[in-house]
């Protein structure tokens, strides 16, 4: 089958690899028909993160099921399904507690041995495991592309809101408005935010987020904390999103947020950053981070999209080949796509 790989930084090519073989009962094997590419792959094409030359990259998919092992019953050939980004056994003591992302066998596809070597998802076949677990059927008339976001990008977003205590009557500011903070900004409103506020520098990211009921702030020719207050009476938001993954933007978000506020860190962080802890502690900050925990929010977040409550679209810019998959990396790292769906 064919597979996108990575070489090196800022190379990525197209090449066949072999197709996929049960090994384990617990596994299926899907064929791919929608692929994203996704911030975190541009950590990985960047070499922010270190891969391993040749790895199968991706873990944003939405396919047909060819093939089950003896002990999964969720689905069968033939289901049309997606799947998370992330797998879990659903029997450690973390899984038992509902932390699915915390998983003692956790593997994330397209992340390399770092994460459990397990081949992603750019590619004509897919291995997953616990698949019983990791796969959803897809409601009928959602699209590959809305379906997709549910196992990762849409319920990252979710994650940042729903886990941080967002609450009806909430103030909101969402900081980088790639998919990620826009989904954000999106789950922020279904959890009934009063008001968000949406940081960025992109202008068309910027209308995106107003399109979705946001308040948009330009991160340099505007002045943050000034909408901030104006918009809170002084007093800061009741949470802010971290979607940026940089040590600027999260001490920007512990300004902006109110006393006994909640900043809520979802962007990647790779290495040690600053932490202004003098004031994180005198305004009695509560800080909820990490990767999502998308298997615990995947059921709520699929029927948010089923119902069009959330609605992720919009944020497709580019629909393109799988054998263009070199240019849609190149595209992304330049910043002139939003979200790019590849098609095997």
């Amino acid at each position: 089958m064919h597979a996108v790989t990575f070489q090196a930084p800022h190379e990525v090519r197209v090449e066949e690899v072999p197709d996929p073989v049960l090994t384990e009962p617990h596994e299926a094997v899907i064929r791919v028909e929608a692929t994203g590419v996704c911030g975190s792959d541009l950590h990985l094409y960047t070499g922010r993160i270190p891969l391993e030359p040749g790895f199968v990259l991706g873990h944003e998919y939405v396919g047909t099921v060819l093939e089950v092992g003896a002990g999964v019953t969720a689905v069968e050939p033939g289901d049309r399904v997606l799947g998370s980004f992330q797998v879990s056994c659903g029997g450690c003591f973390f899984c038992r507690r509902g932390d699915f992302h915390k998983c003692d066998r956790s593997r994330t596809f397209g992340h390399g041995a770092t994460l459990g070597d397990l081949p992603g998802t750019q590619a004509e076949q897919a291995l997953v495991p616990y698949a019983n677990l990791t796969l959803r059927k897809i409601p009928a008339g959602l699209s590959d592309a809305a379906a997709m976001f549910a196992g990762d990008v849409m319920a990252t977003g979710f994650h940042a809101t729903a886990g941080s205590g967002v609450r009806p009557g909430d103030t909101v500011a969402v900081l980088g408005l790639g998919p990620v903070g826009l989904c954000a900004v999106q789950a922020a409103r279904v959890a009934g935010a009063a008001q968000v506020l949406a940081v960025d520098t992109v202008p068309e990211r910027l209308a995106m987020a107003e399109r979705f009921g946001a308040i948009p702030v330009h991160l340099a020719d505007d002045d943050p904390r000034a909408a901030v207050k104006a918009a809170t009476a002084g007093r800061g938001v009741d949470v802010c999103v971290d979607a940026v993954g940089d040590p600027k933007a999260l001490e920007l978000a512990i300004r902006l947020t109110s006393k006994a506020g909640t900043v809520s860190v979802v962007g990647v962080y790779a290495q040690r950053c600053d932490v202004h802890m003098g004031l994180l502690w005198i305004k009695a900050l509560k800080v909820y981070s990490g990767h999502a925990n998308v298997l615990g929010h995947l059921d709520r977040v699929l029927a948010l999209l089923a119902s069009g409550d959330l609605d992720p679209e919009p944020l497709v810019t580019h629909r393109m080949p799988l054998s263009e998959a070199p240019e849609a990396y190149a595209m992304y790292a330049r910043r002139e796509a939003l979200k790019i769906v590849l098609t095997p």
